[in-house]
């Protein structure tokens, strides 16, 4: 874990201090005036195949009073049908405070130049959580070739100053930011930026003024965090704010500080004193359990059952608190989980809340308190010097001592207020979560291959497993069973253990698998059928961001084929052992020939369940040789 730990510091910390360079142009414009050249444009000039590209994005963020004012233009180019997609916009903000909202499609008529403005009819307002909305609009008239641009100002409170980011899912030709910090406002800045700057100087007033130009996009890789996590960025965390006259307040100088603060929220650390109808009766179930394991079991379990997560993550409860989420049955991630908080208070288990980010939100970075970086809660339960337990009865398919799926390897600021005890643990699984697949096939002479497999999921594969069943119905789990492969076929299918979260899920099929290439006088077949394991995901030879799995997997996949009466075998794969250069992860492949049967076995073995960009050559390289093993051809020839 310290190695993690110190691995995960190391990446999170980029200062990089950029000589400044000239700026290349063009820049910006002012709103509605555009180079023909840009309309005329047919592609990116350093990323040929984008769909769409960023012409410029200009912020200016200052104070008006004691008020944040944020001023934003983007201007984006459409190459094709699939870049229309970002003629779509989302505009977060606090209700009431966005205004002088512009916004137009242009496109060139002729040698003329046509503008098709975003009616207000056209603007609509979603809401988000409670004082936060969104504005949603699409641009009218987009086609390849038009450019959007949209301009607005938002007036927000003080503590709300907005990070940047240079980088996004599509390239950025030019993009700058103008901050400028209050004197009643203290600022720290993390500036995670390995481009060279093109503006890096101070502006009117000791403004920061930054801009990056020709940024590459950001691709959507396999098993990585969320593109904020890894683009170019600068971000700014509020330590304190000191109003005319008034003391200074602080507001995230530590995770220490940080934690008092949330401790003393009448929202957060003030709802533990809140009870709720019907509490004492769960108590008392709870408590005339004999062991506390089997109380935190009772307890996880009835809040799971009896309430329902309106799909909203919070770290702290709404204005009316907890006791109305239970009554109504239904409340965001802080409700539910405070309720339990309370619950296994009340029963005589050490629990303590806990604040943390989703894995869709973002990793936490260590070095950086802040609270914009956490967006739910959970209860956090340690066991003893060495253990501990993350609860968070939000999703039905949580099991109480594991670590939810959607919160590995980021961390967790637990908050003891009663011990004055703020820490930030990590929050990971060591243990290797196992697929065992068991198959056994008779190959036939007309090419095919007729068999039944066991299908074994442990821990998160097995919680995996059942949602995606139950979410998506059988025939969408059958596909995923087959990969979509047409020529497998299942014709029976029945679960063991399914709403047994203490035991792995068995999957058990019977199936018909068609050998296409096979002919009169050879048979071709893969045995690697039904395993999660039969594509490469890692086929792209650059990596721009870390591979976190979240947790450690080992594949076992055990199979045996009766030969076909008339064939023998005529190429067998060669049983082999393969590891990368640092052991941390391992494969072998076992083939042999028996009693008329060929008997295969392939295990996988991470030892690790992060992999950095730094070191994925190696790793890429490895995999390739894996898979092409994993899918390597028995050949069988007619005698």
């Amino acid at each position: 874990m310290i190695k993690t730990f110190t691995c995960l510091v190391l990446c999170f910390t980029v200062y990089i201090t950029n000589a400044q360079t000239p700026a290349t142009t063009p820049t910006t414009q002012p709103f509605g005036k555009i180079d023909i050249a840009d309309l005329e444009m047919i592609a990116c000039d350093f990323e040929k195949d984008a769909n769409a590209e960023v012409l410029f994005d200009q912020t200016n963020v200052y104070y008006r009073d004691y008020d944040l004012i944020i001023e934003r233009h983007k201007r984006i180019k459409i190459f094709n049908d699939k870049g229309k997609r970002y003629a779509d916009v989302r505009i977060p903000h606090s209700a009431q405070n966005l205004t002088n909202l512009q916004a137009e499609t242009i496109n060139l008529n002729g040698a003329a130049m046509e503008y098709t403005k975003v009616d207000k009819n056209q603007l609509f307002t979603e809401k988000l959580v409670k004082g936060v909305s969104a504005t949603v609009f699409t641009f009218p008239n987009v086609k390849p070739g038009s450019v959007v641009e949209y301009k607005y100002t938002i007036n927000t409170n003080i503590a709300n100053y907005p990070n940047w980011y240079f980088q996004t899912s599509i390239p950025t030709r030019y993009s700058e930011m103008t901050a400028l910090v209050s004197s009643i406002a203290d600022y720290r800045t993390l500036e995670a930026v390995t481009m060279p700057y093109v503006i890096n100087k101070e502006g009117k007033n000791n403004a920061m003024v930054r801009a990056l130009a020709n940024v590459p996009s950001m691709p959507d890789e396999p098993f990585t965090t969320t593109l904020e996590d890894n683009c170019q960025r600068i971000m700014f965390q509020l330590y304190s704010v000191k109003l005319p006259g008034q003391r200074e307040i602080a507001i995230a100088k530590s995770w220490p500080k940080l934690g008092e603060k949330l401790g003393m929220h009448p929202l957060f650390g003030g709802q533990m004193n809140i009870s709720f109808s019907g509490e004492s009766e769960l108590v008392k179930k709870a408590k005339l359990l004999k062991t506390d394991e089997q109380k935190i079991a009772c307890l996880f379990n009835e809040v799971k059952k009896t309430l329902t997560w309106n799909d909203i993550h919070r770290f702290t409860a709404d204005a009316g608190g907890i006791a109305p989420a239970w009554n109504k049955k239904s409340g965001n991630s802080a409700e539910i989980n405070l309720i339990l908080c309370r619950l296994l208070k009340k029963a005589g288990i050490k629990v303590i809340p806990m604040v943390v980010s989703t894995r869709d939100h973002g990793r936490i970075n260590p070095t950086f308190p802040s609270p914009d970086q956490f967006n739910s809660m959970v209860a956090y339960v340690p066991v003893d010097s060495t253990r501990f337990y993350i609860l968070d009865a939000t999703n039905k398919y949580n099991v109480y001592n594991q670590v939810p799926i959607n919160l590995l390897n980021s961390f967790g600021l637990y908050i003891d207020k009663d011990k004055e005890d703020y820490k930030l643990i990590f929050l990971e699984n060591h243990d290797p979560v196992i697929q065992l697949v068991l198959i056994t096939g008779n190959v036939t002479a007309d090419g095919k291959i007729n068999g039944s497999a066991e299908i074994d999921n442990y821990s998160y594969n097995s919680m995996n497993a059942v949602e995606k069943f139950k979410k998506d119905g059988q025939e969408e789990y059958l596909n995923y069973l087959t990969r979509e492969d047409n020529n497998l076929k299942i014709s029976s299918l029945t679960f063991e253990n399914m709403d047994v979260d203490t035991m792995p899920l068995k999957t058990n099929v019977n199936f018909t698998l068609d050998l296409t290439s096979s002919d009169g006088n050879y048979i071709y077949f893969n045995p690697n059928i039904l395993t999660s394991v039969r594509a490469n995901p890692f086929l792209s030879t650059r990596r721009l961001t870390d591979i976190d799995f979240g947790y450690r997997d080992n594949y076992s996949i055990i199979g045996s084929y009766k030969i076909p009466l008339g064939y023998k075998v005529d190429v067998l794969p060669k049983s082999i052992s393969l590891t990368t250069p640092d052991k941390s992860i391992s494969f072998k492949r076992m083939v042999v020939e028996q009693d008329g049967n060929i008997v295969v076995r392939y295990i996988i073995d991470y030892k690790k369940s992060i992999y950095f960009k730094e070191d994925y050559p190696e790793f890429h390289e490895f995999t390739k040789k894996m898979y092409e093993m994993l899918n390597e051809q028995i050949v069988l020839k007619k005698t």
